[in-house]
């Protein structure tokens, strides 16, 4: 059944999709500052089974640094080039636009393109991730997807291939030529590619996370959680921080527990897993969340410093990527380069 988002949930439906971030996917400031001042409310929201299957699709998100993008803001119609040069290519109009990650700012992001497109609630990630060649078409090999991105100065690149890494290192080469962050678009696929391909009913998902999160915001830690649908994972305050020997971009931080027990997050640009006296408690694709103990905030794994006391929960990953071992394979800590933290047989 469709649904109607008003303007008066788009703090909420951001909240869900910072949590959703699971410390990474940047913040969601900018869209909210943007959509809030759109005329396009309020706006309907499709599921997949509302749909002709055989409608084409797209998925727009910004690529690279998000902290850029706040430095740097986008113009007014920052897809528009993009989208024009996919359906070029294609040689027909996209008329259905989904969410290509479905955590963080870019869970947002198909709401700029609402005015044009028919949004339905589907997306290719249902949490942050930091690859391209982490989307569900791609993770699933769906033949005809192409990409489009910024290349600076007005540029658009095209790619189409059918090896996934390639898309994302000529993507990312690409961004970075453009100044460090930029847009991306996916299209060549249908609704009824994303029945199979793609987690359904993210953007409701969001929704319920955030109206939950601020009924319950200043109740106790155990209570918060469980209107999530989550679990707490520990509370404390951080003692060390030391970056990865073999990669930098990864951080340990340690935690003092108020009961004694040593708590690790380990991060890069979201956080992956979660020990307790090295235990292993808690991993990717399991989203987890981390707030400021005292303020409630959602934090990103780049706020994370020392002396801060935080509180860790554990919200459930998407069904999708446990389906199978090859799907979950691509977003375990080994997909990052941190094997040993699997804590699953993949």
């Amino acid at each position: 059944m469709a649904r109607t988002l008003e303007r008066a949930q788009l703090p909420a439906l951001a909240r869900g999709y910072s949590l959703l971030g699971s410390g990474g996917g940047g913040a969601t400031t900018m869209l909210e500052l943007a959509l809030a001042g759109a005329d396009d409310w309020p706006i309907t929201l499709y599921d997949l089974d509302e749909l002709d299957p055989m409608l084409p699709c797209l998925g727009a998100a910004f690529v690279g640094s998000t902290m850029l993008l706040g430095e740097r803001l986008p113009g007014d119609t920052p897809f528009a080039p993009l989208i024009a040069a996919a359906e070029r290519w294609l040689g027909h109009r996209v008329p259905v636009v989904c969410s290509l990650e479905g955590g963080g700012l870019n869970g947002l992001t198909p709401l700029t393109l609402a005015h044009e497109r028919i949004l339905v609630d589907a997306d290719l990630t249902g949490r942050a991730v930091p690859g391209l060649d982490q989307m569900s078409l791609l993770v699933d090999q769906v033949p005809g997807v192409i990409a489009t991105c910024d290349t600076g100065a007005g540029g658009v690149m095209l790619v189409q291939t059918g090896r996934p890494v390639d898309l994302e290192r000529v993507i990312r080469s690409a961004i970075i030529q453009a100044g460090g962050a930029g847009g991306t678009v996916f299209a060549g696929f249908t609704v009824g590619d994303l029945t199979e391909h793609a987690m359904h009913g993210g953007t409701v998902r969001a929704l319920q996370l955030g109206l939950a999160f601020d009924a319950a915001a200043s109740a106790p830690l155990t209570e918060l959680a469980a209107a999530l649908g989550g679990r707490v994972l520990g509370h404390g305050r951080v003692t060390a921080i030391a970056p990865d020997a073999g990669d930098p971009h990864v951080n340990s931080i340690e935690i003092g527990g108020a009961g004694g027990e040593v708590h690790r997050l380990i991060t890069r640009s979201e956080t992956l897993a979660f020990m307790t006296d090295g235990r292993l408690a808690a991993a990717a694709p399991t989203i987890i969340v981390v707030l400021d103990a005292i303020s409630r905030d959602i934090l990103e794994a780049t706020e994370l410093t020392m002396a801060r006391t935080i509180s860790v929960l554990e919200l459930p990953a998407p069904e999708w990527w446990s389906a199978s071992n090859d799907r979950l394979r691509r977003v375990v800590p080994s997909a990052y380069g941190i094997a040993e933290l699997d804590g699953v047989e993949t």
